[in-house]
């Protein structure tokens, strides 16, 4: 049994203690025979096996204002449990955030019933084959006709993409070059001229795919917001989701700690435990310190924006670089302490390997970060 003592740290009130004891049983009950064989279908036994129980609605919110916490617990318990449960969560709060945030009382009651029950599967479209990083660069348009807008261009790495119901896309509308020049459309499945032309296989399989976009025809309805303020919708709702990254990977590190601990216990070497050696020691404890250490982090970014901060993008910025970096370091140690066993094909270490390494790239890469780091603790440093 993982640890749970941080529960009682002062960032959590008694309803994310019950949320966790909730999901704890849930998880238990559901998730411990899971069948990945068809990543796809799994996918969407998840998604509405989440809405049917009711934690999917933690995703989006009606009234705009998301608990981060709880979305942040969610992630690391789900994550502890199974890295696809995680991703299928995850992917339903990204996917309609901006329209949780943004998006106008129309789009809110007719999308987030769907994603919140579990009924429909959402997606976050906004990579491109040309940028990753730099989203600023983004090509794909949308170009006004009459009372409609047309949609031209691809994105990649989308995930999701091919199984979900509705994408939130980002394209360039041209009121001004760069980041001012885009904004955010909700885009649902099976228009015409819409397709999926890729399907992408990775380490750790998640649904991911390209779309192509070739003379989509969306209303002007679809549009969140106003036109050209898709770069900062794109950026708040990166600054929401970023810290839950951290805590998936939190729940990710967490599981390869309580392995650890298990195998380092049971394991005997000349007679006595492994755990008996103090190099073995030094490595269990330099994983719980860093367990403790990102979850500090991870946490205090969940609480300093449900406390009302308008923006965490140093915060969060923190605790994705830091929780994911450190647990890719001890899911590393937890293969050592395994020897042959941790590279076995189908162990949980194994797993964990494969899971924590897209971390590190998606919703802004490890140097990314430490890019937002500086800029922000320099512009604070100078009082802007």
């Amino acid at each position: 049994m993982s640890d749970k003592s941080y529960l009682d740290w002062p960032f959590f009130e008694n309803r994310h203690r019950e949320l966790v004891e909730a999901l704890e049983e849930w998880c238990g009950t559901n998730l411990s025979d899971l069948d990945h064989s068809d990543t796809d279908a799994a996918c969407k036994e998840l998604v509405l096996a989440l809405g049917q129980a009711g934690f999917a609605r933690h995703s989006g919110a009606e009234d705009g204002i998301l608990d981060v916490r709880s979305l942040c617990l969610i992630r690391e318990t789900l994550a502890r449990h199974d890295g696809l449960a995680d991703f299928a969560f995850a992917m339903q709060g990204l996917g309609t955030g901006a329209i949780t945030l943004f998006g106008s009382d129309e789009q809110k009651s007719k999308w987030l019933p769907q994603t919140r029950s579990g009924t429909a599967i959402s997606a976050f479209a906004l990579t491109e084959p040309g940028s990753g990083s730099d989203v600023a660069s983004n090509t794909m348009t949308a170009v006004p006709d009459g009372v409609d807008y047309i949609l031209n261009g691809q994105k990649t790495w989308i995930s999701n993409g091919g199984i979900a119901n509705v994408y939130t896309v980002f394209a360039r509308t041209g009121e001004a070059p760069g980041a001012k020049g885009m904004s955010a459309f909700i885009v649902p499945a099976g228009l015409a001229g819409f397709e999926v032309t890729e399907r992408l296989e990775t380490i750790a399989p998640h649904p991911l795919a390209t779309l192509t976009f070739n003379d989509v025809r969306i209303p002007a309805s679809a549009l969140i917001g106003h036109p050209g303020a898709g770069f900062r919708i794109a950026m708040s709702v990166l600054d929401v989701f970023r810290s839950t990254v951290a805590a998936a990977a939190l729940g990710f590190a967490r599981r390869a700690l309580d392995a650890s601990i298990q195998r380092v216990t049971e394991r005997q070497v000349h007679g006595h435990p492994l755990f008996d050696l103090q190099m073995v020691q030094g490595h269990i404890a330099d994983m719980a310190l860093d367990v403790d250490a990102a979850a500090l982090l991870v946490y205090r970014a969940a609480w300093t924006k449900d406390r009302g901060a308008p923006r965490v993008t140093r915060e969060a910025a923190m605790a994705k670089l830091f929780a994911t970096d450190q647990a890719q370091i001890i899911i590393d140690k937890a293969v050592q302490l395994h020897g042959g066993d941790g590279v076995r094909s189908g162990t949980t270490v194994e797993q964990l390997y494969r899971e924590i390494r897209a971390l590190r790239i998606y919703e802004g890469a490890s140097d990314v970060q430490r890019v937002v780091i500086a800029r922000q603790t320099l512009a604070e440093a100078q009082g802007n």
